[in-house]
């Protein structure tokens, strides 16, 4: 079974059409039909069936779209392993990481490594997708919650929960707000499954507090836009927008805030390395989050 063929069926079972797969590949339409009809005569198995203009995995064919992602990591892996060993220091990167986090933490941080920094790539992925990965797909996760002790691990920030207000409405002028005045707001939120949701959504319940209908948003940039509509109070880990103004929230517990872990495998052939490449990231977000504690964006 060649390799080629485990990439073009992973490329189809991704974008769902030939098409779409031809092009990423850059390859023809037919020639690529023709490698996934020889991938289903070599198995034995039929990997797709059509449903309308789209293709989608038969049950086997997701069963074996898990094994075919874990021969390319292996592939990458050891390809990385090589070039590393090769050149006598880590090269290559490979990162997961949530949306916000991808944003407005790892790409400032990336910008400003040199070109003798291994390359790094970074993916975006949930927490439990991340840890899924780790050791497989990516060397290293950067997750908002506390990853297993089997696991090596480094905390590398404590970030705010900001509450985001317009310029001219009342909390703007506050370093803070407390949890129960935040309450009375019209909240605006990301979806259960966001950290900086879980976290405001564990608060007011330990504090015996509720929500007034919030409005809930699938992506951070827009909770923010309709912030600055004057919708309601936007409660997000990301960094502003649209002129808007971050207030910390006070909790009876302390500041709401959201620590970020990088997390990699024990085992990792670069672990040493890789620790030290959390260490730097560590020191980038004290640098750029210097003045979290007076209620500033560093």
């Amino acid at each position: 079974m060649e390799l080629r063929l485990l990439e073009t069926f992973r490329a189809v079972a991704r974008l769902g059409t030939i098409s779409a797969a031809a092009t990423e590949l850059l390859t023809s339409q037919p020639a690529l039909s023709r490698q996934i009809q020889q991938l289903e005569r070599d198995l034995g198995l039929a990997l797709f069936t059509r449903a309308g203009r789209r293709l989608e995995l038969t049950a086997a064919g997701r069963r074996f779209l898990a094994a075919a992602d874990s021969v390319v990591a292996a592939v990458d892996g050891a390809t990385s392993l090589a070039s590393s060993l090769a050149a006598g220091q880590l090269t290559r990167v490979r990162m997961a990481a949530p949306t916000t986090t991808l944003s407005d933490v790892l790409a400032p941080f990336l910008a400003e490594l040199s070109p003798d920094d291994p390359l790094i790539t970074v993916e975006e992925s949930t927490y439990s997708q991340a840890l899924a990965a780790v050791g497989t797909r990516v060397d290293m996760a950067i997750l908002t919650a506390p990853p297993p002790r089997e696991l090596a691990s480094l905390l590398v920030a404590e970030l705010p929960v900001w509450a985001y207000v317009c310029a001219d409405h009342r909390l703007a002028d506050r370093a803070q707000v407390a949890l129960e005045d935040l309450a009375a707001e019209r909240l605006i939120l990301l979806d259960q499954s966001a950290r900086p949701r879980r976290l405001l959504d564990d608060a007011m319940i330990a504090a015996g507090l509720a929500q007034h209908e919030p409005i809930e948003c699938a992506h951070p940039q827009v909770a923010q836009a309709l912030a600055a509509a004057r919708r309601g109070v936007a409660v997000l880990s990301d960094d502003p927008r649209f002129d808007l103004v971050p207030v910390a929230i006070q909790t009876p517990g302390g500041r709401l805030t959201i620590n970020l872990h990088a997390a990699w495998d024990h085992q990792h052939h670069a672990a040493a390395e890789l620790r030290t490449l959390a260490d730097r990231l560590r020191s980038f977000c004290a640098g750029r989050y210097a003045n979290v504690n007076n209620g500033a964006v560093g």
